[in-house]
């Protein structure tokens, strides 16, 4: 439910234009294994990572567009920070190194 502490710049967002996550959220990307073309590179389905930002503004969805079934419902992409840790489990490089990576709200779980 949207209250007024959603209120950006004194704006009253519609519904579903407030982001589901935020800047320091922890996530992990879905495993679904879709058929057709998809934009989640399959070595990141499963693996856990932070919001990092918001991408303004909302986007259509990229998939269910290039199908036409989108009938322009929208939503946010967020910038995910994966450790290279949590992408190779024997990396041997420093552990401050990371995959950024924009990702459509769709794809993501809450931790």
């Amino acid at each position: 439910m949207q209250t007024a502490a959603t209120h950006i710049g004194g704006v009253v967002p519609a519904l579903g234009e407030v982001p589901a996550f935020a800047p320091g959220d922890r996530v992990t990307i879905a495993t679904r294994s879709p058929v057709g073309h998809y934009r989640m590179p399959t070595y990141l389905r499963g693996k856990l990572g932070n919001v990092e930002a918001v991408i303004p503004t909302m986007a259509v969805d990229n998939e269910e567009e290039a199908y036409g079934r989108n009938a322009g419902s929208k939503g946010h992409y967020y910038r995910i920070a994966i450790p290279m840790t949590e992408i190779w489990s024997d990396y041997v490089g420093s552990p401050n190194d990371g995959l950024r990576i924009e990702i459509f709200e769709n794809w993501l779980e809450r931790i």
